[in-house]
C-alpha cells in the first residue's frame, strides 16, 4: 500500500516513521515534508520521500493521490482539515483518514467546541464568547481577573493567554481582537474561568462510532524550564502518566470521548480520525481544555513509540468503520521527547543554522530523532523553523526514557539551540 502523510513536522515525521513499520505499506510520502522524512526502504522500513505540495494544496494533493494510486492519506496539521480536504478526498472516493471541516470544528472553533460541550454535558470550564471588543471588556469587570482568554480561531497552538488579574486580562482581548495578534483566529475570543491541576493529554482514534484511547502523556507548554516563559506548540512530553491509571482512563472516555464522538454523530458529522482531549485534572475533578483533531505534537512523539498495534491497520479500521473489531495493544515501558528549538522560540528566531550529530545520535540504542523545522540546503540539514527536533528516548521506565532522550540531545548541536532541561523531571522526583 502507498501512503499519502500530509506535513511538515515532527508529527508527520512520527507517523510515517511509525506506518513505514506496517508490513501493509510499500511507499510513503510525506507532503512537503522535511529534511528527516527523506529515506530509503529497509528491511524494517519501506521507503519513504517527499513530494513538494503545500499542505492547503487540496487539489494538488488529491491529483497526486490519484496519479501515483494512493491506498490511504492521512492528514497530520489542522488547516487542511479546517479547510476540507477530508470532503474533497471522499468525494473523490479517496481512503482518508481524519474528521470532515464539520467535524473539525471541535478544533477550528473554540466557540463552537465550548458550546458543544455545554450542550453535551462533558465537563470543562465555565466560559463565555465574544465577537465585540466591548463587551468581552465589559464582561471582565464582572468576574474574576483570574482567567485564560483563547482566540477562537486555529492560531497553531499559540491562541491562548492565562491571566493573573484584570489588567493582564484586559491586554489579552485588546492584543487578540485589536492587535490581532493571531490574525484571523482571534475575531472572536472565549473567556474562561481559570482552572488548576496537572494536564493529560489523551489522543483516541475513532471510526464514527468506536473509540480507542492510545496511552495518555503529558507535554510541556511553557518554553523555560519551571514552567516559565511563553506558551509554545510545546517543549517536550513523556508517557505514560502515574496520576492516569485504568479507571480514570476509563472515565475519560466514558465522560469525555465517547460523548463527543456520539453527540457529533447526532449533530450529522461523525468524526473519523484521532480525536485529541486536552484534560485538566482540577480539585473539583476532570475538565476538557480543549479538543484538537489531530494528532498532538510533542505527544505524537511519545505515544506512537510505545504502540505496539500496526498504526496502519489501526487507521484503516477508522476509515472502513471497523474499529469495534480492533483493540489497540501498548509496549511495556516509557518514553519521552526534548523538544529543540531554535534560539528565540516562540517568537522571532533565526533560519538556516546548520546542524551537526544527527547521525550519531540515531545511532544510539531506543533514540529516536523526529526532524521538525529542518531543511536540506547545499547539501547540509539546516534549521527552517521554530522547535527544529524532538528527540525522543524509550526505556523500562521513565528515568531511562528520559536519559536516552537527553544523550540524543548532548550529540546535536546547532548555534544557540534551545532546550528545556526538566522534561519529566518532577514525574521522577
Amino acid at each position: 500500500m502507498k501512503i499519502l502523510v500530509v506535513g511538515s513536522g515532527g508529527r508527520e515525521h512520527t507517523l510515517a516513521w511509525k506506518l513505514a513499520q506496517s508490513p501493509q505499506a510499500t511507499q510513503i510520502y510525506v507532503a512537503p515534508g522535511n529534511a528527516g522524512t527523506n529515506w530509503d526502504g529497509t528491511d524494517q522500513y519501506c521507503a519513504s520521500e517527499n513530494v513538494p505540495l503545500k499542505v492547503t494544496d487540496l487539489d494538488g494533493l488529491q491529483r497526486f493521490a490519484v496519479e501515483q494510486g494512493v491506498a490511504l492519506t492521512v492528514v497530520g496539521p489542522e488547516a487542511p482539515l479546517a479547510a476540507g480536504i477530508v470532503d474533497q478526498f471522499e468525494a473523490a472516493g479517496l481512503p482518508v483518514f481524519g474528521p470532515t471541516r464539520a467535524a473539525a470544528q471541535l478544533e477550528w472553533s473554540k466557540a463552537f467546541s465550548k458550546q458543544f460541550m455545554a450542550e453535551v454535558g462533558i465537563p470543562t470550564a465555565a466560559f463565555a464568547t465574544f465577537t465585540d471588543m466591548t463587551a468581552a471588556l465589559s464582561y471582565l469587570e464582572s468576574v474574576s481577573g483570574q482567567v485564560v482568554v483563547k482566540a477562537s480561531g486555529l492560531a497553531a497552538g499559540k491562541g491562548v493567554i492565562v491571566c493573573d488579574d484584570l489588567t493582564e486580562a484586559e491586554d489579552a482581548v485588546r492584543s487578540i481582537m485589536e492587535d490581532q495578534a493571531f490574525g484571523a483566529a482571534g475575531a472572536e475570543v472565549v473567556i474562561e474561568e481559570r482552572m488548576t491541576g496537572p494536564e493529560v493529554s489523551v489522543l483516541a482514534l475513532s471510526d464514527g462510532k468506536t473509540v480507542r484511547p492510545l496511552l495518555p502523556a503529558r507535554d510541556h507548554k511553557r518554553a523555560l524550564e519551571g514552567d516559565k516563559g511563553l506558551n509554545t506548540g510545546g517543549m517536550g512530553a513523556f508517557a505514560p502518566i502515574a496520576d492516569v491509571d485504568a479507571a480514570l482512563l476509563d472515565r475519560v472516555v466514558q465522560d469525555v470521548l465517547q460523548p463527543t464522538v456520539d453527540g457529533m454523530a447526532e449533530r450529522g458529522a461523525p468524526y473519523q480520525g484521532v480525536l485529541y482531549a486536552g484534560l485538566m485534572l482540577t480539585p473539583n475533578g476532570m475538565r476538557v481544555l480543549e479538543f484538537n483533531c489531530r494528532f498532538g505534537d510533542p505527544e505524537t512523539q511519545v505515544v506512537l513509540p510505545l504502540l505496539e498495534s500496526d498504526l496502519l491497520s489501526l487507521m484503516i479500521a477508522c476509515v472502513e468503520g471497523t474499529l469495534s473489531e480492533t483493540e489497540v495493544e501498548i509496549k511495556p515501558g516509557a518514553c519521552a521527547t526534548v523538544v529543540m528549538a531554535s534560539p528565540g522560540y516562540p517568537q522571532s528566531y533565526p533560519k538556516g543554522l546548520v546542524i551537526s550529530g544527527l547521525a550519531d545520535a540515531d545511532q544510539l540504542a531506543d533514540t529516536m530523532v523526529f526532524h521538525a523545522g529542518t531543511a536540506v540546503a547545499e547539501g547540509q540539514i539546516v534549521t527552517s523553523g521554530g522547535r527544529v527536533l524532538a528527540v525522543s528516548g524509550r526505556g523500562a521506565d521513565l528515568s531511562e526514557a528520559l536519559a536516552r532522550a537527553y544523550a540524543g540531545v548532548a550529540k546535536i548541536d546547532f548555534q544557540d539551540a534551545h532546550f528545556r532541561r526538566d522534561i519529566g523531571r518532577i514525574a521522577v522526583q
